[in-house]
C-alpha cells in the first residue's frame, strides 16, 4: 500500500511538473481572475478585500489597483475589508489606509470593515455599509476574484464590478551568456537564454498551487451554499 502511495505522488508530481512546462497553468490562473470580472455598471463603492499582513504582496497590489480606480471615481468610497484593530495604528489595515492616502486617495472617502474572516463573511458584514443596490467595485487577488464575486452576489449584492490585481510582466529582456559571468564550467548547458527555465517553470507551478488551493475552496464554498 505504501509503494502504491509513494507510486501515486511520484507520478502526480511528474505530471504537475510537465503541466508547468507549458501555458495551462497560466490559464487557469487567468481563468480565476476573469471570468466573473465583468465591469457594467459604474462604482459607487470600492471594496479593497485585504490580503495578508502591510506591507506584503497581496496587499500592496490590491492598494495600487484601489487607489487607481478611487482616482477614477472622486465620489466612490472606499471599505478596506481587513480583520484587525483599527484603532491601533500599526495594524494592517490601518496600514493598508495609510498606503492608499499616499497614492492619492481623500482619506475622508476611507472606511474599513474589520470584523469577517472569510469572504462569505465579510460580504454579510459589508451590507452593513452599503446598499444591495448600490454598484460595487471589488479589488482583490486574481486567484480569490471568482469566489470573491460570487460571495458578494449570494449576499444579495445586485450590481458587482470586479478588478483583479493582476502583475505586470516586466519588459526588460533578463537572458545572459553564462561564459560571460565566468565562474565554473558544468556538464548541463546553461540556463541564461533559457526564460523558461529560470523563470516560467517556476510560477507555473506557484499557479498549480494556487489554482489547487481556490479550486478547493470554491467546492467548499458551494457545498455549504455560500456561492
Amino acid at each position: 500500500m505504501i509503494r502504491t502511495f509513494l507510486i501515486t505522488l511520484g507520478v502526480l508530481f511528474s505530471g504537475l511538473v510537465i503541466l508547468a512546462f507549458t501555458t495551462l497553468p497560466y490559464w487557469g490562473y487567468h481563468w480565476l481572475g476573469t471570468s466573473r470580472s465583468e465591469q457594467k455598471w459604474p462604482p459607487e463603492v470600492i471594496i479593497l478585500l485585504g490580503g495578508s499582513g502591510m506591507p506584503s504582496e497581496s496587499n500592496l497590489m490590491r492598494s495600487w489597483y484601489a487607489a487607481s480606480a478611487a482616482r477614477k471615481c472622486e465620489t466612490c468610497r472606499i471599505i478596506i475589508v481587513m480583520p484587525g484593530d483599527t484603532a491601533n495604528s500599526s495594524s494592517t489595515p490601518v496600514r493598508i489606509r495609510e498606503d492608499l492616502v499616499t497614492r492619492g486617495v481623500n482619506p475622508g472617502k476611507i472606511h474599513f470593515e474589520a470584523t469577517g474572516t472569510n469572504t462569505r463573511y465579510q460580504a454579510l458584514e459589508c451590507l452593513k455599509q452599503v446598499r444591495e443596490h448600490e454598484s460595487i467595485l471589488l479589488v482583490t487577488s486574481p486567484e480569490h476574484m471568482r469566489r470573491a464575486v460570487l460571495c458578494f452576489r449570494k449576499a444579495g449584492f445586485q450590481k458587482v464590478n470586479a478588478l483583479p490585481a493582476f502583475e505586470n510582466a516586466s519588459e526588460a529582456n533578463f537572458s545572459f551568456n553564462d561564459s560571460d559571468l565566468g565562474g565554473r564550467k558544468t556538464i548541463p548547458p546553461g540556463t541564461g537564454e533559457s526564460t523558461q527555465l529560470r523563470y516560467q517553470l517556476w510560477n507555473h507551478l506557484k499557479y498549480e498551487i494556487l489554482i489547487a488551493r481556490e479550486l478547493t475552496a470554491l467546492a467548499w464554498y458551494r457545498i455549504r451554499g455560500w456561492i
